[in-house]
């Protein structure tokens, strides 16, 4: 049995959260809300929320955590090609342009569009306006790519200190959220943080260059980063 937390109730040690053998791996309690105060909360101690729509909140720590070091992030030859296509376009004000933190909640409902096979999408109402908020605040960050003035693809996630936590990416165009990804790492690297959380284990991720780790190595790196200065202004770097 899971525990309920109330308003103020605090987070279970991550070390309590379900195993495979009990179900459901990483899930480690329901209920409270999305206030700023809750969410920075759990990114602080390694937790995070994913339910779908009708579900009550849940918060889960996996073990292992998937995450991405920003210095082993995987380029193809092919989106190498792309990447350095965007630099000249930026450098020219060409038809590409990649901008931080102009339309956060653009890529956030962008990243809750169905996905091409069908499946829904865990980014609810509750959640837009829970990290809208932390955008507000200064914690909360979008990558953009726009093509001739339209928004093609964007991921975002939640910085503290120096760590950051990736939550969700889309693309209208081809390798479009791979181009937001590259420029959010790049950024990242030359601001000093060594890790992005990637929460949990996928094909996809792994491709990148994400890898598993044990959850207390990911814990002990993260109470050291987010306790750092926080990054000052967000502005695309050049890459190349």
């Amino acid at each position: 049995m899971i525990p309920w937390l109330e308003g103020r109730t605090p987070f279970p040690d991550v070390s309590e959260a379900l195993t495979d053998a009990d179900g459901a791996p990483g899930l480690l309690a329901a209920g409270a809300d999305l206030s700023p105060q809750r969410l920075l909360d759990a990114y602080r101690h390694g937790v995070f929320p994913w339910y779908s729509e009708g579900q009550p909140i849940l918060w889960w720590s996996t073990d292992p955590r998937m995450v991405l070091y920003t210095d082993r992030f995987a380029i193809s030859d092919s989106l190498k090609k792309t990447l350095k296509k965007i630099h000249r376009s930026m450098q020219s004000d060409g038809p590409w342009q990649v901008r931080f933190d102009t339309a956060f909640e653009q890529v956030m409902r962008a990243c809750a569009e169905p996905r091409k096979d069908g499946a829904g999408t865990w980014i609810s109402e509750e959640i837009v306006r829970g990290y809208r908020a932390l955008h507000r605040m200064g914690y909360a960050h979008s990558s953009e790519v726009w093509l001739n003035g339209q928004l093609v693809g964007g991921a975002y996630g939640v910085c503290i200190g120096r760590m950051f936590y990736g939550e969700s990416m889309f693309a209208r165009v081809s390798d479009a959220s791979k181009i937001a990804l590259a420029y959010m790492v790049g950024f990242l690297k030359a601001n000093d943080v060594a890790m992005i959380d990637c929460q949990q284990e996928t094909s996809h991720l792994a491709s990148l260059g994400a890898v598993p780790i044990p959850r207390a190595q990911f814990i002990d790196h993260l109470q050291l980063a987010t306790r750092q200065a926080a990054i000052g202004k967000w502005k695309p770097i050049d890459l190349f």
